[in-house]
This record gives C-alpha cells, structure tokens and sequence, in this order.
C-alpha cells in the first residue's frame, strides 16, 4: 500500500504544526498542501460538501456538453478495461464539478460513501490537493496517493487526473481515474493521459471539420448573394472566406482577424450566425457588409468591443448600440455631453467611455455625484479651498473636483440636484473655464470636460424655474439617452454572462433562467439586475437546493408586472418600489447599493465608505428594502 506511516506522519506533522520536510513530497503536492492551509480548507473533511441537485447538474451538463459528446464514446470504449482493474472514470467541467463517473460498481459504492459521485464539486477549494482540483489549478497531469491527499476524505485513495484542452488551448475539463490505494497500478496515469490525448485529438478533428462546413456554406452564400459583400468567421473570429468584393478591395482578408479587418473601413450591416449541420451548433458566423457610414447600422455582439472602448458588456440590442454609435461621434470632440436615463443603466459606463474614446483618456476622470453631497459642503467639494479659508480647513488647502480633473473629465452625475447658487458658479465655469478656490483671490485656469448626468428631466425643472434655461443649454449640447432594461432585453442573456463572469458568480445560463429574467419589468435596471444575479450565486452555493424554489425565490422576479404599476399594497412591504421614494431617497438608496456591491455586503465597510453611521445604514437598510 503506497498510503505509508511516513507519508501519515509528514501529513500530520504539516496539519498540526504547519511544519513540511522539503524532501518528502513531490514540489507540486506540497506548492497544492500550502495553498489549501492558507485558504483554509478543512482537513479532516470526511466527504465532499456540495453536491448539484439532479436539475442543477443537467444545467451544468448542458453547460458543458461539446466535453460530454466527445468524451463519452472514449469512456463508454474503455470503461470494461477500467472496471476490470478496480477502477472508475470521472469527466469533470472546468468548475470542478463531475458530469459523469463510471466503472467498477463496488468501487462506485465505496467512492458514493465519500460523496465522490455525479455532480459533486471536487476542487482543492472544497475538498484539498487531489487530482482532479490540483491539476484544474496547475493545467497539468497529476497523481496523487494516499495521504498525499489535503484531506482525510481521499485517504483512501489513489487518483490520476489529465487537463483537456480544446485547439485553442482552452481548458475544457479534467479527466480522473481513482481506485482504492490497494487497487493501484502504474499504468493508471498512463491511462488517463491517453484517454485525455485521444479526447483532444477528436475535439480537433471535429474543429476542422466545422471549419470545412463553414468553406461549404460561404460557396452557398456567395451562389445566393453575389452582389453583397460578406465575409465569414469562425468561431474565434477569424476571417475563413470572403466575398468576391471583398477579396477585390482587400486581398489580404483570409486569414485576417475580424477586428483588424474592420479597419479597413467596411461596417457591418447584419450578422447571421451558421450552424453546423453535424452537430447542430453554431460554427462560425457571415457579417454582411457595407461600405462608409451606415445610420442604423446594427452592432453584431463581438465587433463593438474592438470599434469602441467600453468598460462594459454591448449586447446586440439596437436600442443600446445607437446610444454607442452616439458615443463613438461625439467622444473625439469637446463638447459638453447630457447623459439622461433612469437609475441603474449605467450612465457612469457611458460617461466614462467617452472620456476613453477621447483624447483627454490618458487624463483624470473625476465623478461626483451632486445629489449624494450636502448643500453646504458642494461648493468646497468642487472648487476647493486654500489654506485658512474657514475653521477646520486642511493646513495646505484642498483641490476641488474641477481642479482634481484639469486635463481630463469630470463627470457630473445627478446635475438636477445642484441648488441655485451652485447652478450660477457652475454656468461660470462653463463660460470662463476658470475658478476660484474658497477664500483664494487668484483664478486657476482650466482644461476640461464637463459631463453631466441624471435621471430627472430637467426640461421639466427648467419650466418648473428650479434649474436654470441658461445652464441646461450650456450643459445639453450633446444629448446621449441611455435605454432602460426593458427596453433592451434581447441583452440581457450577454449581461448575465458579462456580470457572471466579471464577478466570479457560478451560475448555469439555462433557457428557463433566461426566460424568467426575460420576462420581468427591470424597474431598477441592470443594477437591479447585477443585485438577482449576486442573490441567485449565493443561493447557488447550497447544492441541496431546488431549481424551480431558487427562481421563485428570486425577490425582484416574484413581483408581478401588475405590481410594478397596479397593485403596490401587493409588494412586499420591505420592497420599497422606485416610484414610491422622494428623489433624494433614491439618490441614498442607490448609493447604499453601490457601496455595498463595493464591500461584497459588509455593511460596516459599505457605512464607512458612503460616510454613514452604521446604525442609520441599518436603520435604511430596513428602510428600503435592501
């Protein structure tokens, strides 16, 4: 047996004592046995801990079903061999969570007794150094034996896993072979790397003959259309085959990356995706094209990105992509932009790529949110103050946001809520490019941009005499409107992968998920949406839980459409809806948000930043139904 007393004593010294003879173990065991101490993984765990409901793992199996259909038949071929020699087989997403197991059925009820079974997540995160975790961690082949193992769990058992990757050295899975330690054979890593080679070498043979299906389909496109210009792509974007046009004009284009093409002046009228017609997924995709600008042109999902800087998910939605098209014109330019739209769609986003898309990007850019800063504390916030302006000024003075921002921009968010006497320095500002701190007798000239944001209408403050005509058409030379939600969910499948991915949230994108957040209103928009997807991940970390109960549990999801504008005695009374807070609760109900979407839900941190009290954020906490 390979589990001896003085591999036993090494794990024990290590566990008590956290002392490691170098000379013992393997350099990559002990580099995996230090990460597991310092995240503070449990060694005595006796069995895995989270295991997907029979729902949740068919999710995950959808997920990840081009490694299922390749792999299988490999599995389905070998698995007589390996139940023969006391073993079993375990394909596992890149997660860490198994799809499938098979093999020898006594050693599947001795693994089941560890929940070593379909569906449980077996990474060095949840269970400690084994095979499986440790080589999705490092990307390379591992054998782990015995009490090589991080916890007692895998004691038992000896373990030989293989990375899988695709053509494009993306990581698709892990392939495992474990049996008992008394069952263990040299050949078990041999095994598993051939298994995983042979697994590879199908997955690239399937990818070439996508690529040739795609060469196919582009001779069919061009018989049906040979007056339009088009080029086709496959999966990574790679230009396969272009139209007679366009290999006219730019010789070079096969072979070329999408990105680099569209620089040579041609916009994209409308993208189709290509199926394949063996495997009934989408393979690559033809772009029809035009040349010079193009009005309503419709932004296919991938080429944004590379046409525009923006710190954010685009989706395809044309409500959206015009707001960008409107962006991509004016950010070169210095004129003042008006950002209007409702709470949570993201206004700062588009703010700030403006400011990326321009040539101020390598300055500041300074955001200050007016209606989150006292009356009597704004003045000094944006202009600043010298040295013994008034009592508790800072010894050296302090630099206001206009001067914070000289060479960049700042960005104005919630300009609605400024009062009067700020509205008259501020059109000063705009007209003079100049300011004077508090208590300061010598103006500092300025080099900025000013970019002001809010969701109220100021046409409507204007004739109600609460904010200035002069200031509004100062400040509205560009106006950019921002979409709400609602008005652009064909998006809202690529903001869910896009918030997923950005915030390390493990949640399976099914039909019926997608469906549901389809479906609902978005009164607070996408950071409504941002606040769902946060709750659903922690509800995702209990795998005993029932899909159908997590959507329904889906607070903001169980509100109906009537609700929204109909039926508020209906809503849940610690669900305080948009409409029914005064502009300033909204503005600290969004900053109370924020803060804690910062802090990842410390409350007291999330206090400490927005400059709260902690019992008055718990005491708005309450409030509104946060």
């Amino acid at each position: 047996m390979l589990s001896t007393s003085c591999y036993l004593r090494t794990w024990e010294r290590f566990i008590s004592e956290g002392v490691l003879d170098s000379n013992r173990l393997d350099k990559r065991i002990k580099e995996s046995w230090h990460r597991c101490k310092k995240e503070q993984v449990n060694p005595y765990l006796n069995k895995g801990k989270h295991v997907l409901t029979n729902d949740l793992l068919n999710v995950q199996r959808e997920k990840n079903s081009v490694l299922l259909d390749v792999a299988s038949p490999q599995l389905t071929r070998m698995n007589q061999a390996i139940k023969e020699s006391g073993m079993m087989a375990l394909l596992v997403d890149p997660d860490g969570y198994v799809l499938s197991l098979s093999g020898n059925e006594k050693i599947l009820d001795e693994a089941g007794k560890i929940n070593f079974v379909e569906g449980v997540r077996w990474t060095e995160g949840e269970v400690g150094t084994n095979a499986i975790g440790t080589a999705l961690k490092t990307g390379e082949a591992v054998m782990i034996q015995g009490t090589e193992h991080y916890s007692i769990a895998s004691h038992k058992w000896s373990c030989s896993a293989m990375p899988i990757f695709n053509e494009d050295r993306m990581l698709m899975g892990v392939l495992d072979i474990s049996c008992p330690v008394e069952y263990f054979h040299p050949s078990m890593l041999g095994m598993v790397a051939t298994l995983a080679y042979t697994i590879e070498q199908e997955m690239a043979v399937r990818s070439y003959k996508r690529e040739l299906a795609l060469t196919q389909q582009s001779i069919e496109l061009a018989e049906a259309y040979p007056d339009r210009p088009f080029i086709v792509c496959n999966h990574k974007e790679i230009i396969i085959s272009a139209s007679k046009q366009v290999r006219q004009k730019i010789s070079q284009s096969i072979g070329m990356r999408l990105s680099d093409f569209l620089t040579f002046g041609y916009q994209i009228e409308k993208e189709t995706p290509l199926i394949s017609t063996e495997d009934k997924r989408v393979s690559g995709k033809c772009l029809f094209l035009s040349e010079g600008h193009t009005q309503n042109r419709l932004f296919p999902t991938s080429s944004p990105s590379k046409l525009i800087n923006f710190k954010g998910e685009m989706g395809i939605s044309e409500a959206f992509q015009n707001t960008l098209h409107k962006v991509k014109l004016v950010a070169p330019t210095e004129a003042n932009v008006y950002i209007s739209g409702e709470t949570g769609v993201g206004k700062e986003l588009v703010a700030l790529s403006i400011h990326e898309n321009s040539p101020r990007k390598k300055g500041p850019f300074i955001t200050i949110n007016c209606g989150a800063i006292p009356k009597d504390l704004m003045e000094s916030e944006l202009f600043g103050y010298v040295e013994g302006a008034f009592t508790g000024a800072k010894r050296q003075g302090h630099k206001g946001k206009f001067e914070q921002s000289n060479g960049g921009t700042i960005f104005l968010d919630e300009i609605g809520e400024i009062p009067h006497a700020m509205q008259v320095a501020l059109l000063r500002v705009l007209q003079e490019k100049k300011i004077v701190p508090i208590g300061g007798t010598k103006s500092i000239s300025l080099d900025i941009r000013i970019i002001t944001a809010t969701h109220r209408n100021l046409a409507e403050l204007v004739n109600e005499g609460s904010f200035r005509q002069d200031l509004y058409y100062r400040i509205n030379v560009y106006p950019v409107f921002v979409p709400p939600l609602r008005e652009r969910k064909e998006d809202i499948p690529y903001l869910v992968r896009y918030l997923s991915e950005v915030n390390n949230w493990n949640i399976p994108l099914s039909e019926e998920l997608l469906n549901r957040l389809k479906g609902y209103n978005w009164p607070g928009n996408i950071r409504e949406l941002q606040n769902v997807l946060q709750r659903l991940s922690i509800l995702l970390q209990d795998g005993r839980v029932d899909y159908e109960q997590l959507l329904n549990s889906m607070h903001s999801l169980a509100i109906t459409q009537q609700a929204d504008c109909q039926s508020p005695k209906e809503i849940d009374k610690n669900c305080i809806m948009g409409n029914e807070l005064t502009t300033r609760e909204k503005i600290q109900r969004d900053l109370m948000l924020e803060a804690l979407q910062r802090t990842q839900g410390n409350v007291t941190a999330a206090a400490k930043l927005i400059d709260l009290p902690r019992s008055t954020f718990y005491k708005r906490l309450h409030k509104y139904g946060l």
